[in-house]
C-alpha cells in the first residue's frame, strides 16, 4: 500500500525504531486491535487499512479515553491503538487505566504530537509504541505486529530526541556528581511536580492559581537551577531526586 497518514516516505529506510526481541513469531490467531481517536474518519481510515492484513483484527473504536478504557475492559485487545489528546480524557491518562484494566493489552500511541514531555509521560504510563501520525500505512500495520511480538516502536525523531536528551542528561549528571544539588524554592517544587506529570504551562497555571508568565517564569528558573536544558530533563531529575515517584 502506498497511503499515507501524513507526508510520504521513501520505502522503510525511515521506518520506524524498534528495541526488543525480533519481530517474526508465527501466530495462531489474528492480533486483535482497538482503535482510539476523537476524529470518525481517522478512525474509519485504519479500519479500512488494517481490514487488509489477514492477521490483524480490529474488535473496536471509541472516540476518547473514557471510552477507551471501557471497552478496553470489555474487549481485552492484544493492541491498544490510540491518539495523546483527545476530549474528556487524554490518551496518556487513560493509558495508566488500561494497563489495570486489561494487562495483557499493549498500547501505541498515534498522534500528532512530537512534543517530548507527551513522549516520555507516554512511556512512564506504560506505553510501548509511540509513532507519529506522519507515518505510511504499511507502517502501522508493521508496527501492530512487532510490539505484539514484544518490540517497542518509537518514530525516528521521537527516539533521537529521547536518547539524546538522556545521553546529555547522564554527562552532565557525572560532571556535577560532588557539587550539592541547588534548593529549589517551595513554589518551584510545586512547579516541577506539575511538569513532571506532563501538565502544560496553561493547566499549571489553573492548579496553581497563578498566571501562565509565572508559570514560564518558574520552569525556566528550575532549568537555570539545574543546569537542565528541557522539561524531559525535569521529568528525569524529578524521578531520580524522588521529588516524583514513577507509577
Amino acid at each position: 500500500m502506498a497511503d499515507s497518514f501524513g507526508p510520504m516516505r521513501d520505502e522503510d529506510a525511515d521506518g520506524v525504531v524498534g528495541m526488543g526481541p525480533d519481530a517474526g513469531s508465527s501466530r495462531k490467531e489474528p492480533i486483535r486491535v482497538l482503535v482510539v481517536d476523537d476524529h470518525a474518519l481517522f478512525r474509519r481510515g485504519l479500519e479500512i487499512v488494517l481490514a487488509a492484513e489477514q492477521d490483524i483484527q480490529v474488535v473496536g473504536e471509541a472516540g476518547d479515553g473514557a471510552e477507551a478504557v471501557e471497552k478496553a475492559a470489555d474487549l481485552l485487545p492484544d493492541i491498544v491503538l490510540m491518539d495523546v489528546r483527545m476530549p474528556k480524557r487524554g490518551g496518556i491518562e487513560a493509558c495508566t487505566s488500561i494497563k489495570e484494566v486489561a494487562p495483557s493489552a499493549k498500547i501505541i500511541m498515534l498522534t500528532i504530537s512530537d512534543e517530548e514531555a507527551d513522549l516520555y509521560d507516554a512511556i512512564k504510563a506504560g506505553a510501548t509504541g509511540y509513532l507519529l501520525k506522519e507515518i505510511s500505512t504499511d507502517e502501522v500495520a508493521t508496527a501492530i505486529r512487532a510490539v505484539a511480538d514484544g518490540q517497542s516502536q518509537i518514530s525516528p525523531s521521537m527516539a533521537s530526541k529521547l536518547l539524546t536528551e538522556f545521553k546529555s542528561m547522564i554527562q552532565r549528571t557525572d560532571e556535577r556528581r560532588l557539587v550539592p544539588a541547588p534548593r529549589l524554592t517551595d513554589r518551584e517544587l510545586e512547579v516541577l511536580k506539575l511538569v513532571a506529570t506532563g501538565m502544560n504551562n496553561r493547566d499549571i497555571a489553573k492548579e496553581l492559581f497563578i498566571s501562565e508568565n509565572t508559570v514560564k517564569n518558574h520552569v525556566r528558573n528550575i532549568l537555570e537551577k539545574l543546569q537542565l536544558h528541557s522539561r524531559m530533563e525535569a521529568v528525569v531529575y524529578a524521578m531520580r531526586e524522588k521529588i516524583l515517584e514513577i507509577r
